[in-house]
């Protein structure tokens, strides 16, 4: 049963993020307890740290220039397809290949970090430094979120793709051209456009599956279906409260995306070299991802006991003892 609206805050579950942090870290300071609770948090957050390179535009004539710039992109074209056509025969087992191993990570990566959503939760919720009693404990409630997240991928790669296609088939079609025409450059607005809409549904689908279906599933639920089917229960009664809770958490996120870059600036960068190790970063930013996973716990213990992870040993049955 869900707690009045009026009673839901976003702000009071900052100071006792705050608050769970320092007892979590600092409480005390204990550097081996760092190193485990870091591991589960870099599982936990496996994969979402990468950073995408951009590419820098390119200038382009006009008026009398136009024409010769479009025919060099042409010519360059036309001897990038010549080379792939002649050089098929080692390209394609490559490309095979190359595929194959992004596919095989890409399920590694997705697979350790549901596992590790878990033991991280765990952690957090019970103040402790746990590694492999969580591993095994969740492993059925870390399947079924991998099953879930996978299912979540397909779903973005079948809806993405063919719009990303669109555009690639409509500046082709300019290049044949040699000319800049309106339809195409319409199908290539549209199409990024539904891009962007389609990629911010899954990211908003897969943070809420983090901040509380996780937790859902910690608590009672191993099956994220069954989880998010609550959940959803909740939004429907209190829309505007979770709609709030998403602008503030970016709010926070900007601010805490200021104090790292500050502190990156005045140690001369050289915080930022240590941040991008991988797992060392994560523990050297462990408050952060301890309080970020601390204030989500907060907010939803807001809306009754059933939802209290910090109860929840009293609550949920052994997950070992879950057929």
């Amino acid at each position: 049963m869900n707690r009045p609206t009026s009673s839901i805050s976003v702000v009071t579950p900052v100071s006792l993020a705050f608050e769970r942090t320092r007892q979590i870290l600092f409480q005390p300071f204990d550097f081996y307890r760092w190193l485990c609770i870091g591991f589960t948090a870099w599982l936990a957050t496996l994969g979402e740290n990468w950073a995408g390179g951009g590419g820098g535009g390119g200038g382009g004539g006009g008026g009398n220039n136009s024409r010769p710039f479009a025919t060099g992109i042409r010519e360059s074209w036309e001897n990038a397809r010549g080379y792939v056509i002649e050089n098929l025969s080692w390209i394609l087992p490559v490309a095979i290949l190359v595929t194959f191993a992004i596919v095989g990570i890409t399920l590694l990566i997705l697979w350790l970090s549901s596992r590790g959503r878990f033991m991280f939760v765990h952690n957090v919720a019970l103040n402790r430094a746990d590694v492999v009693a969580p591993w095994q404990d969740y492993a059925r409630h870390g399947n079924s979120l991998f099953l879930f997240r996978l299912i979540l991928t397909l779903a973005g790669f079948v809806l993405i793709v063919p719009l990303l296609a669109l555009p690639v088939a409509a500046v082709i079609s300019m290049i044949r051209a040699e000319a800049m025409t309106a339809g195409p450059m319409i199908v290539t607005v549209g199409s990024v456009t539904l891009v962007i809409l389609f990629a911010i549904a899954l990211a908003l689908v897969d943070k809420l599956t983090k901040d509380f279906v996780v937790p859902i599933m910690w608590m009672r639920q191993p099956s994220c279906r069954a989880a998010w089917g609550e959940f959803l229960s909740m939004v429907r009664s209190n829309p505007f409260e979770f709609i709030l809770y998403i602008l503030f958490h970016i709010l926070l996120t900007i601010a805490s995306g200021i104090l790292v870059l500050a502190f990156v600036l005045l140690t001369c960068c050289i915080a930022g070299c240590l941040f991008a190790l991988p797992y060392l970063g994560t523990v050297l930013l462990l408050p952060v991802f301890v309080f970020f996973r601390s204030y989500s716990l907060l907010y939803l213990a807001q809306y009754g006991p059933d939802y209290n992870a910090f109860q929840a040993p009293f609550l949920r049955p052994d997950p070992a003892s879950v057929s």
